[in-house]
């Protein structure tokens, strides 16, 4: 992937130097169980589906950090997708007549509070809809590359386009009538709706990184297939049968390998936010 050039989003605050301590919980796939496939890439208040989540905190409770550009390359790398991220989903909200805010990232090491409760490098990388942050530790990128065998700076730019996505669901209203469904219906009509929510995501990361490319160029060879390599990695029948050796679908909450590199490849070949209507689909 190529970002030398690329803006550098300003917008992160970076505490890790302010967090961590080794009181974190880092599970590795062989014992995460269930556990596993719903902590990473979730969007919506996932520390709920781990049982991570404490008080919400106070403003005494949040780690001060540096606020800007961080110094270090990865850091760096991080801050160029971040402000890819904003430029693309900047133009296309104008396009449509709407006005695009930027989440805030947080780079974390460990644990972190956020106004969705408590959470610890555990739950991987996510997005907190109440205070609009994308929450993320550096570290997940060494276990997905690791663990998962994904590597690749694109599918580091998958992960955080993935949670862009979930905020940019947040600022369209999908998020609130997502949640709102959910609370009406079963528990395993939750869960569908929580795997259509999730796809959609990365299919916005697919419709990301397609206009990124085209104003930028920003794709180099072999980088797509890094990012179907991380899709294809955190699919819930890949995560359950890591974990405990067979699949429960009924407990799915983010969608089949197959159906999440499906709907990245979705947006990436439309390149537009009505390809990804994932509610309206009657298959996935």
């Amino acid at each position: 992937m190529r970002w030398d050039d690329l803006r550098q989003s300003t917008n992160i605050e970076d505490v890790r130097g302010s967090t961590g301590g080794g009181t974190g919980l880092r599970f590795g796939v062989g014992g995460t169980l269930l556990a596993l496939a719903a902590s990473y890439f979730l969007g919506i208040d996932p520390r709920l589906l781990m049982g991570l989540v404490s008080s919400v905190p106070t403003q005494s409770q949040v780690p001060a950090g540096r606020v800007g550009t961080p110094q270090d390359e990865q850091g760096r790398f991080i801050a160029a997708v971040l402000g890819e991220t904003e430029d693309t989903w900047g133009a296309l909200f104008q396009a449509q007549g709407m006005t695009y805010t930027a989440p805030h990232l947080v780079l974390y090491r460990e644990q972190m509070p956020s106004a969705c409760g408590s959470a610890n490098a555990a739950v991987g990388p996510f997005y907190c809809p109440l205070d609009r942050k994308v929450y993320l530790d550096l570290d997940f990128y060494q276990q997905l590359a690791d663990e998962f065998q994904a590597p690749g700076l694109f599918a580091q730019a998958y992960v955080l386009a993935h949670e862009v996505g979930h905020h940019v669901q947040n600022l369209l209203g999908v998020a609130a009538r997502v949640h709102a469904a959910q609370e009406r219906g079963s528990a395993a009509q939750a869960n569908q709706l929580s795997v259509r929510l999730e796809l959609q995501a990365d299919c916005y990361a697919g419709v990301w990184a397609r206009n990124a490319d085209q104003s930028k160029h920003i794709l180099e060879q072999g980088d797509v297939e890094s990012a179907l390599r991380a899709a294809a990695a955190v699919g819930d029948d890949t995560l359950q049968k890591r974990a405990q050796g067979y699949v429960v679908p009924e407990s799915f909450t983010h969608g089949t390998s197959a159906e999440r590199v499906a709907w990245f490849k979705r947006g990436l070949d439309g390149g537009a936010i009505s390809n990804c209507d994932t509610f309206a689909a009657t298959g996935l």
